[in-house]
């Protein structure tokens, strides 16, 4: 598949690179490069998940993931975020102690590496560019990032060059370390979210219930439970009360939900007045036959 073939290619490519940036922020004494290829590392670990994935996910379920095998992905995430946390943490007390110590740095070994990581990083970006696999989306803008990263570090190369302004260096190792740290916070927020089932972001329960009861023959919608398994493939379950003179409920209400972006919804449908074991819907049959008497 080309989808699975260009994360490859980002994936040989960053790995590569990450490696040779460290030894080449070893060799120029720049805390600066160190820190990105740290980045990198986490990237590279990241791409190299999504292409596990992009093969894992094409499994069907089974009786062993009756979902699936998508929520795999989260967990590669979870690692990932979990490493350019202490990455980022370790990048920026490193750099702290080149403040208070300032080393020399080879200004233009540091412009050559840094010269090599945008090229690098936009042919990586390059290939996944374009493609039908929300993976390859991702690690496209991942590597988006790093052109942008290294683009930064190439400015400071070159203004350290001709001033000898050696903090310059480390300043930037915390402004690009406090960078990916905000990023993979937020990351491991939308992580948490989803193992605790958070309703997920752009969908509104209010506007789900205020469309759904607009279809002929429905009468009280409750119940709503909306959750997603990665991010990307949302799941609804969801009680219909409803007069039993439409028999198209269920197609118009899937054809309302997947509009809202949920393509995976179970839904129970009611008569008007009857019991449901949920506290929740005999509250709401309730209502239902109190307005239906009147």
């Amino acid at each position: 598949m080309k989808t699975e073939r260009n994360i490859l290619i980002a994936f040989i490519l960053n790995l590569g690179f990450s490696i040779f940036e460290f030894i080449g922020g070893t060799i120029t004494n720049s805390v600066a490069i160190i820190s990105d290829s740290i980045h990198d590392i986490g990237d590279a670990m990241s791409i190299g998940v999504s292409y596990f994935l992009e093969k894992k996910s094409k499994k069907k379920p089974d009786s062993k993931y009756t979902y699936g095998y998508v929520r795999y992905s989260v967990i590669g995430s979870l690692i990932t975020t979990f490493i350019l946390i202490i990455g980022s943490i370790l990048v920026m007390y490193n750099a702290i102690k080149r403040i208070i110590n300032p080393v020399d740095i080879n200004y233009n070994g540091m412009i050559i590496f840094a010269v090599i990581g945008v090229i690098v990083n936009f042919l990586a970006a390059y290939f996944t560019k374009s493609g039908n696999s929300l993976n390859q989306k991702s690690v496209n803008l991942h590597m988006l990032e790093d052109v942008f990263g290294w683009g930064v570090v190439l400015v400071g190369a070159i203004i350290m060059r001709f001033t000898d302004i050696k903090i310059i260096d480390p300043i930037l190792s915390i402004l690009v370390a406090i960078f990916i740290l905000l990023n993979a916070l937020k990351n491991l927020k939308l992580i948490i979210d989803l193992f605790l089932e958070k309703n997920p972001n752009g969908i509104s329960i209010d506007e789900i219930k205020e469309h759904i009861l607009k279809i002929k023959g429905v009468k009280d919608v409750h119940h709503i439970h909306v959750w997603s398994l990665d991010g990307y493939n949302n799941y609804a379950t969801i009680h219909i009360v409803e007069d039993g003179k439409n028999n198209d409920i269920k197609k118009l209400v899937k054809k309302e939900l997947k509009e809202h972006g949920i393509n995976h919804t179970t839904i129970e449908l009611e008569k008007i007045g009857e019991e449901c074991c949920e506290e929740e819907c005999i509250i709401n049959n309730e209502h239902i036959k109190i307005h239906h008497n009147h």
